[in-house]
């Protein structure tokens, strides 16, 4: 068989192609559009086709997409700095800085477009606004000003399932600003614990995240506290009527298991732990919004 080395401008194609789609940060995206399309489903029922709802979630997709690309642009030093993001495409130099930013335009405009024509321009300019909200606001200024950047910022990043509503409905509503709070209050434990696992990276970097700046015991204390908000944020959906008991009880479940998991971080010094916590926070979350999608379409 005839390996990859032998055809050198494939070789060159492929290891671009993984550049540009590293600089997507596709895990993360995933997650995104996983709750922006719970936020579609538990708005009112519309006239949207199938397509429709696909291009819109895509459209979501691509502008988080271009969102995390100018992430890449903005933090290139910073991440020449640190364990977790010294190989990234702009820190290595594998794509330039022009090239990185035709490409975040590139989706950025492609997103835009997607939506305008299938959802609605509502979506569009919210959807735009939470991209200028996350690669500017937060990435640009926040993060480089203040040990409470993840918590201010986080708003940017929590906005996922207001944009699956609108994009059905194509107006505000009380009920999506629920699912809203739910990603804002699990945002600063999930990314806390990842900050006290690498701390050393972001004093490197001279990036005044809360371990950096107040110390783990500090930080494992706001993490217990921000987990004991998020189980009474995430109650709100089923007090409201707007799910039902197995929402309630998987929920419940899920957080029951990350406030212990926050309580035993404070008792330990584990950088494993830590991420431990980090990597559970994802699947907390994944379950509460599976939940709420289950108990919408089966009850």
């Amino acid at each position: 068989m005839y390996q990859l080395t032998n055809f050198p401008e494939l070789q060159k194609a492929t290891t671009l192609f993984k550049a540009y789609f590293g600089m997507c940060k596709f895990k993360v995206v995933c997650m995104l559009v996983i709750t922006a399309w719970v936020g579609m489903m538990l708005a009112p029922q519309s006239d949207k086709t199938l397509l429709a709802q696909f291009m819109s979630l895509f459209g979501i997709g691509l502008l988080s997409s271009s969102a995390a690309a100018v992430n890449h642009i903005v933090d290139r030093e910073i991440d020449k700095k640190m364990a977790r993001t010294r190989n990234r495409p702009l820190a290595t130099d594998s794509v330039s800085v022009s090239s990185a930013l035709i490409f975040a335009i590139s989706l950025a405009v492609s997103g835009y477009a997607l939506l305008t024509i299938f959802a609605n321009q509502l979506c569009a300019l919210l959807t735009l606004a939470a991209l200028f909200g996350y690669a500017v606001v937060y990435t640009l200024l926040l993060k480089r000003a203040t040990p409470q950047n993840i918590v201010i910022g986080g708003l940017a990043g929590a906005m996922p399932p207001l944009l699956g509503w609108v994009s059905e409905t194509g107006q505000l509503g009380a009920e999506p600003w629920l699912l809203v709070m739910i990603i804002f209050a699990w945002t600063p434990p999930h990314f806390w614990a990842l900050a006290i696992a690498r701390k050393r990276d972001y004093e490197k970097a001279g990036v005044p995240m809360l371990p950096v700046t107040h110390g783990n015991e500090f930080t494992k204390l706001c993490v217990l506290f921000y987990t004991i908000i998020l189980t009474l944020v995430c109650l709100l959906p089923y007090l409201v009527g707007m799910s039902g008991w197995i929402y309630l009880l998987a929920s419940g479940i899920a957080n029951v298991a990350f406030i212990y998991k926050a309580t035993k971080l404070m008792k330990t010094n584990s950088i494993e732990y830590a991420m431990s916590v980090f990597y559970f926070s994802i699947w907390h979350l994944l379950i509460v919004f599976v939940a709420l999608f289950v108990d919408k379409a089966f009850i």
